[in-house]
């Protein structure tokens, strides 16, 4: 199936129920208890939607309540939406499933590979940036939005390696890809940024080219410097400045636009967690 070229600079309709001004927190169960009880008010929560999949009941259970008060919208990480086997139609199936029981207005997940000849890496691998490969991938996305009946949104990967067949620069690559789809992106600002300093280019020349019409969410997170001065996306501590500076920069250019905070490992308190997405409000130009 071909994809449609996008012609159109309009909102994604299915994204109406979350305001463009929205603040949204990853919903990780050690918050569960807490966000039960103090029941803080956010424009909305992301799941990873891998975790409401399976056959155990009380997931989904605790899940319904939240999204009772709170809109939900799903992240994923099993697309494979570069990658060499068919679409997963039993996920796919599975994922609309969710989708309609939780009326979750957007989906999205990574423009990358996570498996190959039947093996999964549990990683979110980098595909060469050829444009060869944009027809490809704008064709999967397609068909992902159609299985979903929902806007998808593509993330842009943090990346820590090149490949030789690499032809465009990864802003230009991951503009045509969701142009060329009809899709939506999910820009990831601290993976912008990652993958700046770990490939030595601006950060800025990558906000010159997204699509900011098409933007349906925006993702914040912390990463570790190693010391081999590689940055890492962990997702374990709060935003750096510099990614504040770059979020900054594209409300300037883009806003408004939801914006998330992704926290994943080492997971402080709920009140932290509150409070360091909070700064987003602050660092907004007025």
């Amino acid at each position: 199936m071909s994809a449609p070229r996008d012609t159109s600079d309009d909102r994604a309709p299915g994204a109406r129920s979350i305001p463009r001004d929205a603040l949204g927190l990853g919903l990780r169960p050690p918050h569960y208890e807490a966000i039960e009880r103090t029941r803080p008010e956010l424009g909305f929560f992301e799941i990873i939607a891998e975790n409401y999949l399976g056959a155990s009941p009380l997931p989904r259970e605790r899940l319904r309540r939240i999204a009772e008060r709170t809109p939900i919208v799903a992240h994923g990480v099993s697309v494979n939406l570069l990658g060499e086997a068919p679409l997963d139609r039993g996920y796919l199936s599975r994922l609309r499933d969710l989708i309609q029981e939780l009326r979750i207005p957007y989906f999205t997940d990574h423009l990358c590979w996570t498996a190959f000849e039947g093996v999964t890496h549990h990683d979110l691998l980098p595909a060469p940036y050829d444009p060869e490969l944009i027809p490809y991938a704008a064709g999967r996305a397609f068909e992902v939005q159609e299985a979903l009946g929902v806007p998808f949104g593509i993330e842009n990967l943090s990346s820590y390696v090149a490949w030789e067949r690499d032809v465009l620069p990864e802003w230009e690559f991951y503009r045509r890809v969701v142009e060329e789809s009809g899709c939506w992106a999910m820009l990831d600002l601290n993976n912008v940024f990652v993958s700046s300093e770990n490939h030595g280019f601006d950060p800025r020349a990558y906000l010159d080219s997204v699509p900011w019409r098409r933007v349906l969410q925006v993702h914040l997170a912390g990463h570790q410097t190693l010391p081999s001065s590689l940055r890492h996306d962990t997702h374990d501590r709060p935003v750096c400045d510099e990614v504040w500076s770059l979020y900054e920069e594209a409300w300037r250019r883009g806003g408004p636009f939801p914006t998330l905070l992704e926290w994943d490992a080492e997971i402080p308190p709920l009140h932290v967690a509150l409070a360091e997405l909070g700064k987003a409000r602050r660092v907004r130009p007025s």
